[in-house]
């Protein structure tokens, strides 16, 4: 079934797909701001925007020796999160257009990213978070909404590296990844922006590239489309963005945003009820878009469902869910599968329209790995994580970290949770060693946090 994913890398930061909003704690300990890993090494704490020069944080060319490949020689190439190169046990993550190899810039061309972030919504404070994957640090903060109290959860990154985030109460914001491309526009000179956990006022902050209000008692779902390469330019040209809201008034709102300035390009109003979709407060929960430009949301709970909005003309599919799980989470693989995750997970063939389903232990958010075996990483309990092997729907592993919610895969391969909380944990998938930041506040992000599954995703070939 699987086959060998090729990972468009042009530009990227760091986003999941799909969960945050209910009120349940992950019960992980706090560990009073002090990242830890599973062996008791430390990184980045909540008061630093960089690690300490003697820190185990992976990849941070210190010469620390406990980065657990079990025989103390870092960047060996025998496991250890510092490497890369045809000894790392991580994921193959394929190659770029042969366009890219000449485009001189950030952010992905090649097997080792210059720049690779994961962005979790500090849903309680109104900000969103900026987190370096490699050295497990946060170099930046972000109010996303003027009021500060939109209650972000769900981020997407673009093909581009660029941030999006959705308020639940209302309101997108799109955020810039990388300071030579923000403006300024305060009247001091600079570029005004954060680079470490302490944010800057609204209208103060330059790297906010825009802000379009929306009038939603429930705007749950963001997700970024790919746009269009320009070669000449190593650029992505006409990047659009999909949200959904709802205010319980009979329909649901999908919108295709502007991705330049966050205007409107295109909105459908779904009906709810009878065969429409499920009419419920949350409306759509998650979202994802597939390798056709075609947007896909689920709903909450065991009694919604789950619709494809058609990017050609706007219409839509839905479908009802199987009734065994209470669904949650959602993502769309490297083959154009797409899954909904609970304690059940369920794979939807968009070709032959049928699902397949298993009990698989798991609670919230998932990703999928796109190498040829590939697992679907799926949160525990609001634990760890558990790898669901994509064929035949069985666990095949299953660790800890400190605490999750969301999940996440980053480019160099490791997996990634974002508590409900303070922390977020990099995960390696072969070993089971995890490093932790614990300096979020009121976390809650499931959605593309990273950008790796809107570059990998694909379509099925039946």
């Amino acid at each position: 079934m699987h086959k060998t994913a090729t990972t468009w890398m042009i530009g990227l930061g760091l986003a999941l797909s799909g969960c945050g909003d209910d009120s349940q704690s992950d019960g992980s300990a706090g560990m009073d701001g002090v990242p830890t890993s599973a062996d008791g090494t430390t990184s980045a704490d909540g008061n630093d925007s960089n690690s300490s020069s003697n820190s185990t944080t992976p990849g941070d060319g210190d010469g620390d020796t406990n980065t657990g490949d079990g025989d103390g020689d870092p960047g060996d190439g025998d496991g250890d999160p510092t490497t890369t190169g045809e000894n790392n046990p991580k994921w193959d993550l394929g190659t770029l257009p042969d366009s890219a190899f000449n485009c001189g810039q950030g952010g992905g061309n090649g097997s080792d990213p210059d720049f690779s972030f994961l962005w979790a919504a500090n849903s309680t404070q109104g900000t969103i978070s900026k987190i370096d994957t490699k050295t497990v640090t946060e170099v930046g903060r972000y109010i996303v909404r003027p009021d500060s109290n939109g209650s972000p959860s769900r981020t997407s990154v673009s093909l581009s590296g660029h941030v999006a985030v959705a308020n639940r109460s209302g309101g997108v914001t799109k955020i810039y990844a990388r300071e030579d491309y923000c403006e300024d526009t305060n009247g001091m000179p600079g570029i005004q922006t954060s680079n470490s956990n302490q944010f800057l006022p609204w209208g103060q902050e330059e790297c906010v590239a825009w802000h379009t209000p929306m009038n939603y008692q429930s705007q749950r779902p963001v997700a970024w489309g790919a746009g269009t390469f320009n070669e000449g330019g190593c650029v992505w040209d006409d990047e659009e963005l999909w949200t959904s809201g709802t205010n319980n008034n009979g329909t649901i709102d999908v919108y295709v945003l502007d991705g330049d300035d966050g205007s409107t390009k295109e909105m459908v109003a779904i009906p709810t009820g009878g065969n429409g979709l499920t009419a419920s407060f949350y409306g759509i929960y998650g979202g994802a878009v597939d390798g056709n430009g075609d947007f896909w949301g689920s709903q909450l709970g065991s009694s919604g469902r789950l619709v494809r909005v058609n990017r050609d003309d706007m219409s839509y599919d839905i479908w009802d869910t199987p009734n065994n799980g209470s669904w949650y989470g959602m993502t769309v693989d490297s083959e154009g599968y797409v899954w909904l995750c609970s304690s059940t997970v369920a794979r939807f063939d968009p070709a032959d329209e049928t699902f397949q389903t298993a009990s698989v232990g798991g609670y919230t958010g998932c990703m999928a790995d796109a190498a040829e075996d590939g697992l679907l990483w799926m949160s525990t309990g609001g634990q760890g994580v558990v790898g669901v092997n994509r064929d035949t729907l069985l666990v095949e592993k299953m660790w800890n970290a400190g605490g999750s919610y969301g999940v996440s895969i980053d480019f160099e391969g490791y997996v990634w949770t974002v508590a409900y909380g303070n922390t977020a944990s990099k995960i390696d998938p072969e070993t089971g060693q995890f490093w932790t930041y614990n300096g979020l506040v009121g976390a809650y992000t499931y959605s593309d946090m990273t950008g790796y599954a809107l570059s990998n995703v694909g379509t099925p070939s039946g």
